[in-house]
């Protein structure tokens, strides 16, 4: 099921909004438990005894570390819960992706798995690690009530494709949670936004895709304005749907914390990974690079360290060698920036920088877009001049001609300036004031615009639902 489906705005979450907001306060995580598992019965029926499964391993294993809390035993348990989440994880996500390479090196004929990848799983396993281990560490208290632990891990708004949420973050609000109106005010107006961001702007550029995949021939502009366009839809698509997600936890009384800080106005690499996909790259920082010791250490060691954890940053992302280029592509370009650019570009005009920044964005998610690695070199090379390409043609100027004013939007509207602009005029007390007025309308009609959207197009599924 998704947040942006007919389904989902006008059945699903009204009756689980009635339903929550009717019963007492004990049975809140019951009815939150239900529905979530209702919710990914729609998208993944099959798997959903493989999250119910991994939940209570997560439950059972973090019981166990705690009974043993002074022993050997508790690492032992501590060992057993990495080992069964993540074991689970490769042979679900990795293994045909193994057996693919072992048939390539060696001319074997191994037959592939017939398993597809269980929605969420890269999620909700990172999530049951990130308490096992914080138990361990004596950073969180154990859960003792089975409900409460597997509605932490199954939670709806972002089970299937975060943000990752710690333990940590919203263990007391899983005991003890109000959902004031405030609260309800400020979690609708962050779900209407998310959803206006995945419908209105992520789908409207997903076409410039179509259009290019279709194309009778691609261009050298077509193949720079198809990187520029899924650049920014993928922004759009994966901050919506985090949006969308923090606004509902919002409403049921939860405070996950920003997933996106406007990556796109970064003046570094190293910047834009402070701002694009927050919480995995938090959860990376937390439970591997800093316990492989980070970078209180030799260089060699530095760059080892650094090499492992955007290597497994890019195989979270997919089973394709084209993860793993993107993942040490950006890895490499982090230790370029740390010891040597790093002078030089605080020297740069910014102009440049952010240019800098853009460019190597865009050449990073068009082989994170490629369906194979030779993909993305083939579309890398059409960008620069290294294929037979025509430099332009007339579809690519239809196509330009026809989506130029989605893009110049998606672009302005991927930097704080709109925000900035209404931070602005609402420090004058008769625009505060009329933005309060008219919130509630200009909502509804959002709703309104989205679902016309949604009956007229086509089924758009999230981009990180793929991970």
């Amino acid at each position: 099921m998704l947040f942006s489906s007919i389904t989902f705005l006008y059945y699903f979450l009204p009756i689980l909004l009635i339903i929550y907001f009717i019963v007492p306060s004990k049975y809140k995580n019951l009815v939150l438990l239900c529905f979530s598992l209702i919710f990914y019965f729609f998208g993944e029926p099959v798997y959903i005894l493989l999250l119910i499964g991994s939940s209570l391993s997560g439950y059972i294993h973090g019981r166990l570390i705690d009974a043993s809390r002074h022993t050997p035993y508790a690492r032992v348990w501590l060992i057993s819960s990495i080992v069964v989440g993540l074991g689970l994880l490769g042979f679900f996500k990795y293994s045909n992706f193994f057996i693919d390479n072992i048939n390539i090196l060696f001319g074997t004929e191994i037959t592939p798995l017939a398993i597809v990848l269980p929605l969420g799983i890269s999620f909700y396993t990172f999530q049951i690690l990130s308490y096992t281990i914080d138990l361990y560490r004596k950073e969180v208290a154990v859960q003792k009530n089975p409900i409460d632990f597997m509605t932490y891990v199954s939670l709806f708004p972002q089970l299937i494709a975060g943000p990752i949420v710690r333990y940590h973050t919203i263990e007391h609000a899983l005991q003890d949670r109000k959902s004031k109106p405030e609260d309800i005010r400020v979690g609708v107006k962050r779900f209407m936004t998310g959803l206006g961001k995945k419908v209105l702007i992520a789908d409207t550029l997903g076409e410039i895709g179509l259009h290019f995949q279709q194309a009778q021939e691609t261009t050298v502009v077509f193949y720079w304005l198809y990187a520029i366009a899924f650049t920014l839809q993928i922004y759009f698509d994966f901050s919506g749907y985090s949006d969308m997600a923090i606004g509902l936890g919002r409403i049921f009384g939860f405070r996950f914390l920003e997933n996106f800080n406007y990556p796109y106005i970064s003046r570094s690499i190293t910047e834009f990974w402070r701002r694009w996909h927050i919480s995995l790259g938090q959860w990376f920082k937390r439970y591997l690079y800093i316990p492989l010791g980070g970078n209180r250490v030799d260089l060699k060691r530095f760059l080892f360290n650094i090499t492992i954890v955007w290597f497994a940053t890019g195989l979270w992302h997919g089973a394709a060698w084209n993860f793993i280029i993107w993942g040490l592509y950006y890895g490499a370009l982090l230790l370029l920036e740390k010891l040597v650019l790093r002078r030089y570009l605080e020297k740069t005009p910014n102009v440049l920088r952010h240019t800098y920044v853009i460019l190597i964005t865009i050449f990073g998610m068009t082989m994170f877009n490629a369906g194979s690695l030779s993909e993305g070199f083939r579309n890398i090379g059409g960008m620069l001049l290294l294929s037979d390409a025509a430099f332009i043609n007339a579809e690519t100027v239809y196509v330009l001609r026809n989506y130029a004013v989605i893009l110049l939007l998606a672009a302005i509207t991927a930097t704080p300036v709109f925000r900035l602009l209404k931070e602005r005029l609402e420090h004058m007390t008769i625009v505060r004031r009329g933005f309060a007025a008219i919130e509630p309308a200009l909502l509804v009609l959002l709703l309104l615009l989205v679902s016309g959207t949604l009956i007229d197009g086509s089924f758009n599924p999230f981009i990180y639902f793929r991970f």
